[in-house]
């Protein structure tokens, strides 16, 4: 079977988490859209001794012996940070070569006249600014969309590389001086174009062949995606999404399957709520609350060190994630986060210019006009870290999780309890009606 995995809020749900608990099951880990401003966090005890692998580009099935990961043609890639994540994981360890990492030749290049852009034009914006990473992600998707981008596979023929990329760096470098911008050094970045060939021409094929050929053969396929539903650049609080599709119509286009592939699509959900950079967010606590949860959450970019906003669960966008992707089934994560509050309240619709709705406005004015319309449910003030059987959690926290599962519309197949794989309680008889089969 093939499976996708989806954010259903903001970004930085745990699906880092999810993915690696899940990717010993299956022959291929395939991340299919964004770049290295997201970044999955995976803890791994081994005899006793933690390990923490912060992946931005790479899947996490990395971490995985005997397991192929593809870095899709949605994503869009830098060399340079690339290059640093496979260096950093072959020094913990991890093996990564052209036999277990491979990178679509129709995946678009992140390059250094991007960043530039990137800096640029958010500091243009003034107070307007939409709180990008600052990492080049959206001048590489726009180059993409305005047919003038550089692909991996540009990294394979190095007789023309020199050429496209002095052509593109004068481009930008017209447009950086326009706004203000530092210019890019073209002799550098043809010397670093070569050096990439030489590194990363081994890695890079045609992958939907690839993921297509291993489906039909009866390979299974682990789709990972970046960042989250409500920062789709469709479907999402926009103009403050990022530059892709990160709901689920975007692991077929940045894989390059069929969606008559696709078995089963997970969304993973907070069982609060968090966003990072500017934009609406109706359940958002600006209290000492929301720095407690924030504190007890480790709510702080896995890329960027920025902390996270937070808020209470927002049932609204619960509910718009499963009908837009179609979800199955949900993971629930860091429910042990509430474990010491006495009162838990549950966002279940808005309230915009006096009228109530249980939908997500598409316009992000209005999303940020939007009060919260809550109801509450008392905390279990009790330890859940570590608890595998949802029988054993305790009854307010069984409670809470039965709701939030009858207000977003689809059934729990994880509930994590904590950051660890084991710490993880499971409905194998859910997961078993898709055809999977979890021995953990």
């Amino acid at each position: 079977m093939n499976l996708a995995i989806i954010g259903a809020q903001w970004g930085d749900e745990g699906k880092g988490k999810i993915v690696d608990l899940l990717a010993p099951h299956f022959d291929i880990v395939t991340r299919y859209q964004g770049g290295h401003n997201a970044g999955h966090t995976v803890i791994i005890r081994r005899e006793g001794v933690e390990q923490k692998f912060v992946l931005h580009l790479i899947p996490s099935g990395i971490t995985h012996a005997g397991k192929t990961c593809v870095i899709g043609n949605g994503v869009v890639v830098d060399p340079r940070a690339l290059l640093h994540e496979m260096d950093e994981l072959r020094g913990q360890g991890i093996e990564v070569s052209p036999s277990n990492l491979l990178v679509s030749n129709r995946a678009h290049l992140i390059l250094p006249y991007h960043v530039a852009l990137d800096r640029a034009i958010e500091a243009s914006r003034g107070g307007n600014a939409v709180g990008t990473t600052m990492r080049g992600i959206g001048p590489a998707y726009e180059d993409k969309m305005a047919r003038r981008g550089l692909r991996a596979g540009d990294l394979t023929e190095p007789s023309t590389l020199a050429e496209k990329l002095t052509q593109s760096a004068r481009q930008a470098n017209r447009l950086l001086s326009v706004l203000g911008g530092e210019p890019i050094d073209e002799k550098m970045l043809i010397e670093d174009g070569m050096r990439w060939c030489d590194l990363l021409s081994p890695h890079i094929c045609d992958t939907t062949y690839y993921l297509n050929r291993s489906a039909r053969a009866g390979r299974s396929l682990l789709l990972e995606g970046a960042q989250a539903t409500m920062l789709d650049i469709d479907h999402g609080t926009y103009p403050f999404v990022t530059s892709s599709n990160s709901s689920i119509g975007g692991a077929c286009t940045g894989a390059g399957i069929p969606p008559s592939l696709i078995s089963m699509t997970i969304g993973v959900i907070k069982a609060y709520t968090t966003r990072v950079g500017g934009g609406p967010f109706p359940t958002e606590l600006n209290d000492s609350l929301g720095e407690e949860i924030r504190a007890r959450g480790g709510e702080y970019g896995a890329s960027t060190g920025r902390p996270r906003r937070t808020g209470w669960f927002d049932a609204v966008v619960a509910r718009y994630a499963v009908m837009v992707n179609g979800l199955n089934a949900m993971a629930l994560t860091k429910l042990d986060v509430l474990d010491d509050l006495d009162e838990i309240r549950i966002c279940t619709g808005y309230r915009i210019n006096g009228h109530e709705t249980d939908q997500v406005p598409y316009d992000a004015g209005q999303m940020s006009a939007a009060e919260p319309v809550y109801e509450s449910m008392p905390g279990w003030r009790e330890k859940t870290v570590g608890i595998q059987k949802i029988a054993d959690l305790p009854a307010k926290a069984r409670d809470y999780v039965d709701r939030l599962s009858e207000l977003s519309g689809a059934p729990f197949a994880f509930v994590s309890t904590g950051a660890e794989r084991n710490e993880t309680i499971i409905s194998a008889d859910l997961l078993g009606r898709y055809g999977l089969q979890l021995d953990i």
